[in-house]
């Protein structure tokens, strides 16, 4: 009787689905019933480790469960992630420089979108445009008239290629159409020092560490490269406002795991990352740090994380960045 046979064999397949359903609910339910590792590829003391550690001590609390970090610096510890079981249990938080490692790095033993499943965001960090004091130029118009009028004789330094501030530059010095030479240096501290001793002209430092030098008059900030306004430097005004609409750039740090988790498990961990986030205690911590707390959905930063990888490396291989 085939019509007899085709009735059983439907009904199983949907027990199979209703049994398949029902573990994964499980799952959810005792979700996490063991140890959470975040893997920072980042030195301990780093920007992303402070933030991994206020996350997992918050997490620890929520869960009621042990969320520790692990400080595995470079490529292998990221790739170290890649690897690891698609169960939820091993995180990264890493920066927005993740998305460009494909272009730097010629044999790359991972893919940064594809061997990756995007949590949340979970902070972005303006930068602030500065230049010496005796620069003459008060803003990004004027600043953009003296790159014209002296090709190549300006400066911009960097803490080193595909940096944050590398990025914000070179994405700048495109969508203003000027011609100034990239100075690389290995680090943030070297590199803002070229702008005070007047070797660089144009500097794209962390908002949050430009507020002092301004007060001090050791530096002046022509504009901010968010969308919105820096709420410590409120005098000053946007690249988008200053005559550039085109030009938005936040560095950031967000949560991601090894693709393939279960899409329920990563939506509960991204809540709830966001609700430790948001939180008033750890969203005054990562205020005082200069930064500003962002999350959303798996599915958005995931969105994100392609296309910023495709917008930033034909950036840099335009550049002459990479292979």
């Amino acid at each position: 009787m085939p019509g007899f046979a085709g009735t059983l064999s439907a009904i199983a397949a949907l027990l199979m689905m209703a049994s398949g359903a029902l573990a994964q609910s499980s799952d959810l339910a005792q979700f996490p019933n063991q140890t959470v590792r975040i893997i920072v590829p980042f030195g301990a003391g780093s920007n992303t480790d402070g933030q991994a550690r206020i996350i997992a001590d918050k997490l620890s609390e929520l869960w009621r469960q042990s969320v520790i970090v692990e400080n595995r610096p470079g490529i292998a510890g990221t790739a170290a992630v890649a690897k690891m079981p698609a169960d939820g249990y091993t995180l990264m938080l890493t920066s927005s420089g993740h998305t460009v490692a494909h272009v730097l790095f010629r044999n790359l033993p991972y893919d940064p979108v594809k061997d990756f499943a995007g949590v949340t965001q979970t902070t972005s960090v303006p930068a602030a445009l500065i230049v010496p004091p005796d620069l003459p130029a008060k803003d990004v118009t004027e600043f953009i008239a003296l790159a014209k009028a002296k090709p190549g004789q300006l400066n911009f330094s960097s803490a080193g290629t595909a940096s944050t501030s590398y990025l914000a530059g070179e994405i700048f010095k495109q969508i203003a159409k000027i011609n100034i030479v990239h100075l690389p240096y290995k680090g943030a501290p070297d590199a803002l020092t070229a702008v005070l001793r007047g070797d660089a002209q144009i500097y794209f430092v962390s908002a949050n560490l430009a507020t002092e030098l301004v007060g001090a008059g050791k530096v002046k900030a022509i504009a901010v490269s968010s969308e919105k306004r820096f709420p410590a430097l409120p005098q000053v005004p946007t690249v988008h406002e200053s005559g550039l609409p085109e030009y938005t750039y936040d560095s950031w740090f967000g949560v991601m795991a090894p693709a393939g988790v279960p899409k329920p498990i990563l939506d509960k961990i991204s809540r709830d990352i966001a609700e430790v986030l948001h939180s008033p205690d750890v969203a005054e911590k990562m205020k005082n740090q200069g930064l500003v707390v962002v999350t959303q959905t798996p599915d958005k930063f995931d969105e994100m994380i392609r296309s910023e990888a495709d917008r930033f490396g034909r950036i840099l291989r335009q550049a002459g960045v990479g292979g």
